[in-house]
């Protein structure tokens, strides 16, 4: 562990001014609190906050953020409270201490549900003051490195975590240098074996051709001594995770992968820049394709740099990146480069961005995300997005994720516009939706008045926005469908019980299911999120009351052991009126299949498990549910007849789904309650003899056989 004498020197080396008493009197204040606590590894569990103080040195950051860093674990791990951390330090530090300690708080790998509502707690956080996460990421590298000492089965999900939250927030901040060690420490994890393998090649590599490095920083360094360029180069062997990944990407071997190594090229002026890039593309030839200016076209963190790869020594291919010193701080330090100091005072680094305006831009698309998979999705989006640059047709720049479409462009332009959008013209020529844009196209947009957003637009574009409003248009528009199909699925499930669906009725079901209005809870029960029985029991709960359906069903069926529950099979359906079996299963009872049911095949050498079971006789009530894959046309009214057809044979329809939606024809599966099979003939052709019903077949499901081990069987 350092000693605050060179915690205090490290920070004085970019900024003479520091305030050492506030470092040191945080350094012992620290080392007090966390007397005693040790780290998996057996070291003092000071030496932690420590370490992570240092990594953010590195960075040049103020006081405040260095401070927090020795404090950071002090509110969640010792007896220290955020009251005395402000009365010793000030608010602005105990709020920072406190925001890292609310996000250490925060399970991320956890379930997609609450992953979800984690990731908007920390963009909530990142939106007060970003040097939260710069802390928490300087946390996160320290414990990487350190990560042997923990327990497998843990360094698996850290590493998983860091892999798939961590490291893209800090590319996504600018911080590639932290993204690069932080992938490959969790690649050390996750794969040891392919990370042990690249480096071997690497090896063999470096002893087959020498010190590549040095030998084409020297070549650029006189290349550019030529041309009066005075400039720093220097190169690396880029980090096993990237080439892996470039591997599975382009899915070749090492040996064909060429662009394993990268050079710097730092210049005074950006006006060197460009003649840097024209002398080094005068020395080498350029790789078609490999080039991107994003001095001209900058990135939304404020990365500013040019791009290019050329053929090298060898015909081995290098990427080369030229930037100012000014950009290069930038590019090292990302949007954390807006807290910099230099030679004692707060940078004054005219590329740097404002951390307020960029989280709002990262967070804005965000907002109209209800759906915690659909909000998963946008964020994960935006995270591992890489850019390129399009021209509207007056030359203004739209800058758009790698793999956008013309969707995509059209939605960032506008929403109006993205929701009219017809067509597209790409350089002047008429292209389909799906085409992938590429860096310098001109695009133009075709609408039309009238036109909506399609539910097929969603697996075109590419982008959390446009897919955010997208959805948020199909939901608006299908609302008023789905409670016209919900009143039909409801008038006729109250039928079936001798009941009708009137206003008042539809009003106390919405307010005894704790939904808005009745409204809501059509259009519910439309899109199959709410099943008619469930309403139907919310007014009548007598009519329909489980336990007696139980009871029912328990009597039933005859030949099994006293006690003996059962169930019937997902994969067959049996109604009273079929030929059953019964298959014994440990802990799940006796499943009760058709004799007929294909899944029987998997159990025909365990004879063993078979009950030659049968119905009762007499009347049954209509609780077995038998799904019903139908195509319909495509026409006014047609869904409601056939809501109509199956209320007026008393069968209720409990649940409803859209499998394919076609100009003249929809595809749907029903499920409906009936009594026995002689009911299901009956419904059946009554539904066959409709004009509109192009067919009608009752759904069997052989993957289904295996008992749901979540199920309880019936007592």
């Amino acid at each position: 562990m350092i000693a605050a004498e060179d915690l205090i020197a490290l920070v004085r080396n970019y900024n003479p001014r520091t305030n050492a008493d506030l470092i040191s009197a945080a350094f012992d204040y620290g080392r007090e609190m966390h007397e005693g606590q040790f780290r998996k590894s057996g070291e003092p569990y000071f030496t932690h906050p420590v370490a992570v103080a240092a990594i953010l040195t590195e960075q040049q950051l103020d006081d405040a953020t260095i401070v927090t860093a020795l404090l950071h674990d002090t509110i969640e791990d010792t007896r220290s409270t955020y009251s005395e951390v402000q009365a010793r330090f000030g608010t602005e530090i105990a709020d920072l201490v406190d925001g890292v300690t609310k996000l250490t708080n925060l399970q991320l790998a956890s379930s997609e549900t609450k992953q979800a509502e984690n990731f908007r707690k920390l963009f909530m956080a990142m939106s007060r003051d970003l040097r939260v996460i710069l802390v928490k990421l300087a946390d996160r590298l320290h414990n990487m490195r350190t990560i042997r000492a923990m327990k497998p089965d843990k360094q698996v999900q850290k590493a998983r975590e860091t892999m798939e939250i961590y490291a893209p927030l800090a590319g996504r901040m600018g911080m590639q240098w932290m993204r690069d060690e932080l992938e490959d420490l969790s690649f050390r994890v996750l794969n040891p074996e392919g990370r042990t393998s690249i480096m071997r090649r690497f090896i063999t590599l470096q002893k087959e051709a020498g010190d590549v490095i040095h030998r084409i920083t020297s070549d650029m360094i006189h290349e550019l001594e030529k041309v009066g360029i005075e400039a720093e180069v220097f190169g690396r062997a880029k980090k096993p995770y990237s080439i892996w990944r470039k591997m599975q990407e382009k899915q070749i071997g090492f040996s064909r992968l060429s662009d394993i190594y990268g050079f710097r090229v730092i210049t005074r002026t950006e006006a060197e820049c460009y003649a840097a890039l024209g002398a080094i593309h005068q020395r080498w030839r350029a790789v078609p394709g490999r080039f991107k200016d994003y001095i001209s076209q900058p990135k939304s963190n404020g990365y500013r740099s040019i791009h290019t790869t050329v053929s090298g020594r060898d015909g081995k291919r290098v990427e080369v990146q030229i930037r100012t010193r000014q950009m290069h701080d930038v590019a090292e330090t990302g949007v954390a480069a807006h807290w910099s100091y230099r030679d004692g005072v707060r940078s004054e680094n005219p590329f740097a961005v404002d951390p307020a305006k960029w989280i709002a831009s990262l967070t804005e698309q965000f907002d109209g995300e209800d759906d915690h998979h659909e909000f998963m999705e946008a964020v994960k989006l935006e995270m591992y997005s890489d850019q390129v640059f399009c021209f509207t047709p007056k030359g203004d720049v739209v800058k758009l994720p790698k793999g956008a479409t013309p969707l995509d462009y059209a939605y960032q332009i506008h929403t109006r516009i993205g929701s009219a959008c017809v067509g597209a013209k790409v350089d002047g020529i008429r292209v389909p939706l799906w085409t992938r844009l590429k860096n310098g196209q001109s695009v133009e947009i075709i609408t039309a008045e009238g036109q909506t957003p399609q539910a097929t637009w969603l697996d075109i574009a590419r982008t959390g926005k446009a897919k955010t409003a997208i959805r948020r248009a199909l939901r608006e528009a299908n609302k008023e469908r789905y409670a016209r199909l919900g009143h039909e699925l409801a008038r006729s499930a109250f039928e079936s019980v001798g009941k009708k669906a009137t206003d008042k009725v539809l009003e106390k079901a919405a307010s005894r299911l704790r939904l808005e209005d009745a409204e809501t809870l059509l259009a519910r029960l439309g899109s199959a999120e709410l099943s008619a029985r469930a309403v139907v029991e919310a007014v009548y709960p007598d009519l329909a009351p489980r336990d007696t359906a139980e009871v029912e069903l328990k009597r039933a069926v005859l030949g099994l052991a006293h006690g003996q529950g059962f169930e019937r099979a997902r994969c067959c359906q049996p109604l009273p009126g079929e030929r059953i079996v019964g298959i014994t299963h440990r802990g799940q009872g006796v499943m009760v299949h058709a004799i007929d049911c294909a899944a029987l095949a998997a159990v025909e050498d365990q004879p063993d498990r078979w009950l030659d079971l049968h119905w009762a006789e007499g009347s049954h009530p209509p609780v077995y549910t038998v799904s019903l894959d139908l195509t319909i046309g495509n026409d006014a009214g047609v869904l409601g007849r056939i809501c109509t057809l199956i209320g007026e044979r008393k069968a209720n329809i409990s649940d409803l789904q859209f499998v394919d939606r076609k100009p003249d024809f929809y595809r749907l599966l029903m499920d409906v309650d009936l009594r026995n099979a002689e009911h299901l003939h009956s419904v059946v052709s009554a539904l066959d003899a409709e004009s509109n019903v192009a067919s009608v077949d009752r759904r069997r499901m052989p993957d289904l056989a295996a008992p749901d081990d979540t199920a309880a069987a019936a007592e």
